[in-house]
């Protein structure tokens, strides 16, 4: 028999003073809202300009409400809806955990909506940009669920090399899915964004990389979601598909639409 890795015991907390703690979630969040401004800066000014660097300054704010108000919504009323109904109260109990990946993605979009009306910017092409960078985000964010030790794998084969025992997944080695989600959502689809945003025939469309990013995180949340336990109070549903195969599928259609949208506008001049 193979021997079975134990999960390393991360402490989730990486600093505390006094009665505060600092999670190394809240460091993912920040790190990638602070890496993506900094990125999108320079993305904005590549041909064909979209906004001026000030602007994404500006839209910083707008995106980090967008993540923690979208993410939070959508967990509320695409996970546990019954339960947030009859306690309100912890809607707002973001530090008891809770984050929607779809809402955030749909907070965010919301955010590139209106700021964009606002400033008079190309939504679509403002958006490419931010889409872009937003692996960078789901990968670090999957990290930190592994550094917590939640949303681990289903029960994994006595075969596999990696498979892994959870404090909190009882005695059964475990696929390790958050490491899986990383490579996927961040990792490759990062790699995948970036090779496609250097190209000027593609940046030249607007909505075309909004799409390709669309259709890469269904397809890698959908591919993920197959070695992922489904949560507890969900389960699984109609020809075992889970939650978040169920809110990846919209997102590949959309994608495609914007994407066939894209190669048939005129591309915009550099």
């Amino acid at each position: 028999m193979l021997p079975v890795l134990m999960f390393p015991q991360f402490d989730p907390v990486l600093l505390r003073v006094g009665p505060f703690a600092i999670h190394w979630y809240a460091i993912a969040y920040i790190a990638s809202l602070l890496i993506g401004w900094r990125v999108v800066r320079r993305l904005v000014t590549l041909p064909p300009l979209v906004a001026k660097p000030e602007q994404v300054d500006d839209f910083l704010t707008w995106a980090t409400l967008g993540v923690v108000l979208g993410g939070r919504l959508g967990y509320v009323f695409f996970y546990q809806p019954l339960n947030f109904l009859t306690h309100p109260w912890q809607i707002v109990e973001v530090w008891q955990g809770g984050m929607s990946f779809h809402g955030g993605m749909l907070g965010v979009g919301v955010a590139i909506y209106f700021y964009c009306r606002r400033q008079q910017i190309p939504i679509l092409g403002f958006a490419d940009r931010i889409a872009t960078i937003a692996p960078l985000g789901l990968g670090l964010g999957r990290v930190a669920n592994f550094i917590n030790g939640e949303l681990w794998g289903r029960p994994a084969p006595a075969w596999l090399p990696w498979a892994m025992i959870f404090p909190t997944g009882g005695p059964i080695p475990r696929h390790p899915s958050q490491l899986y989600e990383a490579l996927l959502e961040g990792v490759l689809l990062l790699t995948i964004m970036a090779l496609f945003a250097r190209r000027p025939g593609v940046r030249n469309r607007f909505g075309l990389l909004t799409g390709i990013f669309l259709i890469g995180y269904g397809m890698a949340r959908i591919t993920a979601e197959c070695f992922r336990e489904p949560d507890a109070f969900l389960g699984f549903f109609p020809f075992g598909t889970t939650m978040g195969q169920l809110l990846s599928i919209p997102m590949l259609f959309a994608g495609l639409g914007l994407v066939l949208y894209a190669r048939r506008r005129p591309a915009r001049a550099a």
